[in-house]
């Protein structure tokens, strides 16, 4: 039996990213592996100072309809913040280790995220492997933060046995000649995505560009929304389907010009809102930070056929794909309006070759298993 904590930046819930898919894959492959998912702290002194109702920690639980009693997630608390507790994260750590050790997972590898999870890799000496899937030094955060989040990552490629990248760019930024990294891209359930579904029933009757994915003001370009919406006009409707962190306020700017913010929907509820859509759009920001991505909405776009018009970002600009168009600025908003209505409003599939989740799987097991190996 081989054991696995992973330390992620997202909870395990029905809006699936890249973790949970690549996680599920190992479990389905490999009938001797158990995941401990530890999903982010629960932090109620910062969730009563932003106004919210405080949230707490949640328990050991299994997710039997993925793999029954080899699947565990956890959500451990953050008390104080770190000003106030210089301990804070050797106390999550410690929680950690002890949630591990009370399923019977006396020598885990493990797998980080969230490089802020970097005292638990020097507490626990398990072999670790660090997966990078989002430049944060790149982020646009107050500068103690940059400077903690750049001393966790120097630490981490420091115990990192394995590191993994999910975009060419975050190779070129994080490779170096004594440090190789391996580049495992996203993918997509391509048959679950090819396969026709009916339109649901919250998408409006009229064209729709639709966006999919969180909407989150580290990628969104809301007055590029607020332009598109309008451009759209009575001809059509600019729909945002995932988690919005947006705030109320760019929330609201978007609904008076027209676009519906509709939430998340759950992982297979969402192929049908790609499919029924009349043409996909990415309105993301331009920066270093979105540079370092592989968007997974690159692979769900293509998988269902449609036509997209993106900003020139990363994956979207250097795709051969004639159905992607690039644009930005005005000339965005016009592409979406000259794209509505889609010649057919059916799902019309797509003949290209797209990358599969089960490829991802596959790599990132040999990464597992390298580790593994050096288990001492």
């Amino acid at each position: 039996m081989t054991d696995l904590v992973v330390i992620s930046l997202e909870a395990w819930d029905e809006v699936w990213r890249r973790n949970q898919h690549l996680v599920a894959g190992l479990l389905r492959t490999d009938a001797a592996l158990r995941v401990l998912f530890v999903e982010p702290p629960a932090d109620p002194t910062h969730d009563l100072r932003s106004g919210r109702r405080p949230s707490f920690a949640r328990g050991v639980r299994e997710v039997p309809d993925v793999a029954p009693g080899r699947l565990f997630t956890v959500r451990p608390v953050k008390w104080m913040p770190r000003r106030f507790d210089p301990r804070a994260d050797e106390r999550l750590a410690r929680a950690v280790m002890r949630v591990a050790d009370s399923i019977g997972m006396r020598h885990p590898l493990l797998w980080i995220n969230d490089p802020g999870a970097v005292a638990l890799a020097e507490l626990s000496g398990w072999p670790t492997l660090y997966d990078i899937t989002d430049d944060w030094l790149s982020a646009d955060r107050a500068d103690t933060e940059l400077r903690r989040i750049s001393a966790n990552e120097a630490r981490l490629f420091e115990l990192a046995r394995e590191v993994v990248v999910c975009s060419p760019e975050l190779v070129r930024r994080k490779a170096t000649a004594t440090r190789p990294v391996t580049l495992i891209p996203n993918a997509v359930d391509v048959d679950a995505y090819r396969r026709p579904t009916p339109r649901p029933a919250d998408l409006p009757v009229a064209p729709v560009a639709l966006y999919l994915g969180t909407v989150h003001p580290d990628r969104i370009d809301v007055d590029l929304c607020k332009a598109t919406a309008r451009a759209l006009g009575s001809s059509g409707t600019l729909v945002l389907v995932g988690p919005n962190l947006l705030g109320d306020a760019a929330s609201e700017r978007l609904r008076r010009a027209g676009a519906q913010l509709l939430g998340p929907r759950p992982r297979d509820a969402v192929i049908g809102y790609l499919q029924h859509a009349d043409v996909l759009v990415v309105p993301h920001v331009g920066t270093e930070f979105t540079d370092s991505l592989d968007p997974i909405k690159l692979y769900e776009y293509q998988a269902v056929g449609r036509p997209v018009v993106s900003t020139p970002v990363a994956g979207f600009r250097d795709a051969d794909d004639p159905r992607i168009t690039i644009a930005s600025g005005d000339a965005f908003a016009a592409a979406v309006a000259a794209a509505v209505p889609a010649p057919s409003r059916f799902p019309a599939g797509a003949d290209g070759a797209v990358a599969d989740w089960s490829d991802r799987v596959a790599a990132m097991a040999e990464v597992v298993r390298r580790l593994d190996a050096a288990h001492v």
